[in-house]
């Protein structure tokens, strides 16, 4: 994770290491050609107190302090091409970080969320997502409301995962296309779903009543994707 932010461009503020890990640290940076500037603090710690600052059991002995990535302004567009993954209130951090790896699989242009969601950057999020965190823009917004206004100035088609939506085979998409997906216990609110233009849901022959916010994401974002 600590490679995957270094290269995406991400800055150390601080990068620290076991003992251990000293000449592994070097010789990445080296074969990157990555250079640490004057105002990133490098420790190099025992392998002992370097385990008692990670909740991880066993860590491997890298570790770094980022600044988060900030991303403002107007959502990434290139046209009917544009896909984007919106999620509403969504608070587990394990299903927050396979959708973001899920986005960045499926090359979508950005994930977009309410404030109330889950920490994207949340120690949990960040491992789920196996790096994707720091490869795919990650936009957060106050209200639901906001994120719909931005879409619907671009003419983007709001595709709204839903229990009482219809099924996919029956269902067209084109253009420029937002995923939504709800939070894992209520799902979309109304004024949510009410302002998308496509309900959907996923068929299923087996006895489970729904899918987890993860895999109907994953799911309906590699159709969506391979549209």
């Amino acid at each position: 994770m600590c490679e995957d932010a270094f290269l995406s461009g991400l800055h150390p503020r601080m990068l620290l290491f076991s003992e251990d890990k000293k000449d592994d640290v070097y010789s990445f940076l080296e074969k990157n050609a990555l250079e640490l500037t004057e105002d990133t603090e490098i420790l190099e710690l025992s392998e002992t107190l370097f385990a008692r600052i990670c909740s991880t059991i066993h860590p491997q002995g890298i570790a770094m302090v980022v600044d988060e990535p900030q991303y403002s302004g107007a959502f990434p567009f290139i046209g009917e091409k544009s896909r984007y993954i919106v999620l509403e209130s969504l608070r587990d951090p394990g299903n927050m970080g396979t959708i973001i790896r899920m986005a960045d699989a499926f090359a979508y242009q950005a994930v977009i969320m309410t404030a109330d969601s889950v920490d994207p950057y949340n120690e949990k999020v960040l491992r789920s997502s196996m790096g994707s965190c720091f490869h795919i823009p990650i936009i957060i917004l106050p209200t639901i409301d906001e994120i719909i206004l931005q879409f619907k100035s671009l003419d983007v088609q709001l595709v709204a995962s839903h229990l009482h939506g219809t099924l996919l085979p029956d269902v067209q998409f084109h253009g420029a296309m937002a995923l939504f997906i709800g939070n894992e216990a209520h799902g979309l609110t109304e004024s949510c779903s009410s302002q998308c233009d496509i309900l959907v849901k996923i068929p299923m022959k087996g006895k489970a009543e729904s899918l987890n916010a993860a895999s109907a994401a994953s799911i309906l974002g590699y159709l969506l994707a391979s549209d």
